[in-house]
């Protein structure tokens, strides 16, 4: 069962991100470090690389922020202080991680914003996400005996083989504070998640 990138992203087609659509959601955040690492061979003029960290000049890294590569930080990116990017991340352009806010090996397109004491991992997020306080997109089903992740959705079952994948989320999503987005989940562009809610698209079939 496919799951298409660019249903979510349109933009896909135009970024870096373009070459790997061919890929499922989940096989590029379980290889996003190498994939960000790839991708640091295109960054263009304005950007400083130092190891495998690449940031835009028009980028502001708050003093406390801590960055481990592989990871790209595209122009007018915010990162606070005491944020936390790690395992692979690539922040296409305008993009902000506030305060006590961790991501982890994700991909986040223009203008979306995790505003503090958030967590995201092996996550996709669209253009012009919105993540408030305290809100998390978990990554890991540490409930279940067998960890692999699997997705309910209008077609069936879809087994994704790995047992690390947060969610895709769609253009235009909210998400409310102190929301729980559980591992698999698959969220339309536009899709409002209410603060206090749980998103839980499992299937333990």
């Amino acid at each position: 069962m496919s799951v298409r990138l660019s249903d979510y992203v349109a933009s896909a087609t135009q970024s870096q991100l373009a070459a790997y659509l061919d890929h499922t959601p989940w096989t590029l955040t379980s290889n996003a470090p190498d994939i960000v690492r790839s991708l640091l061979t295109a960054c263009g003029d304005g950007y400083a690389i130092s190891g495998d960290i690449a940031i835009h000049a028009s980028a502001t890294i708050e003093p406390g922020a801590a960055i481990k590569g592989p990871c790209i930080v595209g122009p007018d990116c915010f990162i606070a202080s005491t944020a936390s990017v790690r395992g692979g991340c690539w922040l296409e352009r305008g993009c902000i991680i506030g305060p006590a806010a961790e991501l982890k090996s994700s991909f986040v397109f223009a203008d979306s914003k995790l505003a503090h004491l958030n967590f995201v991992g092996d996550s996709i997020l669209g253009g012009d996400v919105n993540i408030e306080a305290g809100a998390m997109v978990a990554n890991c089903r540490n409930e279940h005996a067998d960890k692999r992740i699997r997705i309910a959705s209008a077609n069936g079952v879809i087994d994704t083989g790995v047992e690390k994948f947060g969610a895709i989320i769609g253009n235009g999503a909210r998400i409310g504070a102190n929301a729980v987005v559980a591992p698999g989940a698959l969220l339309a562009p536009r899709t409002i998640v209410a603060r206090l809610a749980l998103v839980d698209q499992a299937s333990i079939a």
